[in-house]
Protein backbone atom coordinates (compact mmCIF):
# COMPACT_ATOMS: atom_id res chain seq x y z
CA UNK A 1 0.00 0.00 0.00
CA UNK A 2 1.18 3.57 -0.84
CA UNK A 3 1.73 6.55 1.62
CA UNK A 4 0.30 9.66 0.70
CA UNK A 5 2.08 11.96 0.82
CA UNK A 6 2.08 16.04 0.29
CA UNK A 7 4.62 17.85 -1.22
CA UNK A 8 5.90 21.58 -1.58
CA UNK A 9 6.62 22.23 -4.95
CA UNK A 10 10.02 21.16 -6.77
CA UNK A 11 12.48 22.43 -8.82
CA UNK A 12 14.43 20.32 -10.92
CA UNK A 13 16.55 20.72 -13.61
CA UNK A 14 17.25 18.35 -16.68
CA UNK A 15 16.46 17.37 -20.27
CA UNK A 16 13.05 16.42 -21.71
CA UNK A 17 11.56 13.99 -24.81
CA UNK A 18 8.35 13.34 -26.18
CA UNK A 19 8.09 9.51 -26.53
CA UNK A 20 5.50 6.99 -25.64
CA UNK A 21 5.50 3.72 -24.54
CA UNK A 22 5.78 1.87 -28.14
CA UNK A 23 8.34 4.16 -28.81
CA UNK A 24 10.34 4.42 -25.94
CA UNK A 25 13.30 7.00 -25.79
CA UNK A 26 14.11 6.51 -21.97
CA UNK A 27 17.73 4.90 -22.53
CA UNK A 28 18.34 7.78 -25.30
CA UNK A 29 17.48 10.82 -22.92
CA UNK A 30 19.37 9.61 -20.03
CA UNK A 31 22.59 9.15 -21.81
CA UNK A 32 22.17 12.50 -23.18
CA UNK A 33 21.14 13.81 -19.16
CA UNK A 34 23.74 11.81 -17.67
CA UNK A 35 26.63 13.27 -20.12
CA UNK A 36 25.30 16.74 -18.59
CA UNK A 37 24.29 16.64 -15.10
CA UNK A 38 27.56 17.23 -13.78
CA UNK A 39 27.02 21.01 -14.50
CA UNK A 40 24.21 21.55 -12.46
CA UNK A 41 25.00 23.42 -9.05
CA UNK A 42 22.68 24.25 -6.04
CA UNK A 43 21.44 20.44 -6.30
CA UNK A 44 19.10 19.51 -3.32
CA UNK A 45 20.65 15.90 -3.25
CA UNK A 46 21.96 13.25 -5.50
CA UNK A 47 18.54 11.52 -6.34
CA UNK A 48 17.86 11.46 -9.80
CA UNK A 49 14.46 12.40 -10.83
CA UNK A 50 12.41 10.28 -14.11
CA UNK A 51 9.28 12.34 -14.89
CA UNK A 52 6.56 12.22 -17.17
CA UNK A 53 4.05 15.17 -18.12
CA UNK A 54 1.12 13.46 -19.42
CA UNK A 55 -1.65 15.01 -21.44
CA UNK A 56 -5.43 15.15 -20.10
CA UNK A 57 -6.00 11.81 -22.68
CA UNK A 58 -3.91 10.29 -19.52
CA UNK A 59 -6.55 11.42 -16.81
CA UNK A 60 -9.39 10.56 -19.30
CA UNK A 61 -8.03 7.00 -19.92
CA UNK A 62 -7.78 7.33 -23.24
CA UNK A 63 -4.10 6.45 -23.33
CA UNK A 64 -2.27 3.58 -24.84
CA UNK A 65 1.20 2.57 -25.66
CA UNK A 66 1.44 4.95 -28.95
CA UNK A 67 0.00 8.08 -26.94
CA UNK A 68 2.94 10.42 -26.85
CA UNK A 69 4.19 12.62 -23.65
CA UNK A 70 6.95 14.23 -22.05
CA UNK A 71 9.09 12.22 -20.35
CA UNK A 72 11.95 14.07 -17.91
CA UNK A 73 15.42 12.97 -16.58
CA UNK A 74 16.02 15.69 -14.10
CA UNK A 75 17.90 16.26 -10.44
CA UNK A 76 16.35 18.70 -7.69
CA UNK A 77 17.85 22.24 -7.19
CA UNK A 78 17.36 24.75 -4.34
CA UNK A 79 16.36 27.64 -6.86
CA UNK A 80 17.02 28.67 -11.14
CA UNK A 81 20.17 31.09 -10.65
CA UNK A 82 21.89 28.80 -12.86
CA UNK A 83 20.51 26.49 -15.62
CA UNK A 84 23.91 24.93 -17.12
CA UNK A 85 23.80 25.07 -20.86
CA UNK A 86 21.49 22.34 -23.00
CA UNK A 87 19.37 22.01 -19.49
CA UNK A 88 15.97 23.43 -18.81
CA UNK A 89 13.75 24.01 -15.76
CA UNK A 90 10.88 21.83 -14.54
CA UNK A 91 8.69 23.14 -11.96
CA UNK A 92 6.45 19.64 -10.07
CA UNK A 93 3.32 21.88 -8.61
CA UNK A 94 2.19 21.92 -4.72
CA UNK A 95 -0.27 18.40 -4.07
CA UNK A 96 -0.89 14.54 -2.92
CA UNK A 97 0.64 12.02 -4.14
CA UNK A 98 0.69 8.04 -3.88
CA UNK A 99 3.96 6.82 -3.00
CA UNK A 100 5.03 3.58 -3.83
CA UNK A 101 7.90 1.64 -3.70
CA UNK A 102 9.26 -0.64 -7.14
CA UNK A 103 11.70 -3.07 -6.38
CA UNK A 104 13.43 -5.08 -9.24
CA UNK A 105 14.34 -4.27 -13.46
CA UNK A 106 12.77 -1.91 -15.54
CA UNK A 107 10.87 -4.84 -17.46
CA UNK A 108 9.19 -5.70 -13.85
CA UNK A 109 8.13 -2.10 -13.79
CA UNK A 110 4.84 -2.23 -16.22
CA UNK A 111 3.39 -5.08 -13.19
CA UNK A 112 3.99 -2.06 -10.57
CA UNK A 113 2.31 0.28 -12.84
CA UNK A 114 -0.47 -2.79 -13.05
CA UNK A 115 -0.94 -3.15 -9.76
CA UNK A 116 -0.97 1.17 -9.09
CA UNK A 117 -3.49 1.68 -11.89
CA UNK A 118 -5.86 -1.39 -11.98
CA UNK A 119 -5.55 -2.36 -8.40
CA UNK A 120 -4.91 0.00 -6.04
CA UNK A 121 -6.36 3.16 -7.77
CA UNK A 122 -9.91 2.68 -8.30
CA UNK A 123 -10.82 0.96 -5.20
CA UNK A 124 -8.92 3.69 -3.29
CA UNK A 125 -10.15 7.28 -1.89
CA UNK A 126 -8.15 9.12 -4.71
CA UNK A 127 -8.40 9.58 -8.38
CA UNK A 128 -5.45 10.79 -10.72
CA UNK A 129 -4.78 14.64 -10.48
CA UNK A 130 -3.39 16.31 -13.51
CA UNK A 131 0.21 17.12 -12.62
CA UNK A 132 3.47 15.33 -13.45
CA UNK A 133 4.45 11.43 -12.34
CA UNK A 134 7.88 10.90 -11.22
CA UNK A 135 10.01 8.31 -9.76
CA UNK A 136 12.90 9.28 -7.47
CA UNK A 137 16.00 7.28 -8.01
CA UNK A 138 18.28 7.43 -5.10
CA UNK A 139 20.66 5.24 -2.86
CA UNK A 140 18.71 2.21 -3.04
CA UNK A 141 18.63 2.71 -7.10
CA UNK A 142 20.98 0.10 -8.66
CA UNK A 143 20.38 0.13 -12.52
CA UNK A 144 17.40 -1.00 -15.28
CA UNK A 145 18.70 -4.51 -15.16
CA UNK A 146 19.01 -4.83 -10.88
CA UNK A 147 16.45 -7.40 -9.84
CA UNK A 148 17.47 -5.51 -6.26
CA UNK A 149 16.86 -2.51 -7.56
CA UNK A 150 14.82 0.12 -5.74
CA UNK A 151 12.82 3.63 -6.81
CA UNK A 152 9.80 5.42 -5.21
CA UNK A 153 6.71 6.09 -8.14
CA UNK A 154 5.03 8.99 -6.98
CA UNK A 155 1.66 9.25 -8.28
CA UNK A 156 -0.42 12.84 -8.29
CA UNK A 157 -3.70 12.03 -6.70
CA UNK A 158 -6.97 13.99 -5.32
CA UNK A 159 -9.76 12.96 -2.74
CA UNK A 160 -12.85 11.73 -5.21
Amino acid sequence: MPKIQHITAKKLVGIKIATSLADDKTSLLWKRFMNLKDAIQNEVNTDLFSVQVYGENFISGDFDTNSVFEKWAAIEVNNFDFIPKGLQKLIIPEGDYAVFTHKGTAQQFAETSKFIFEDWLPNSDYQLEARPHFEVLGKDYKGPEDPKSEEKIWIPVKKK
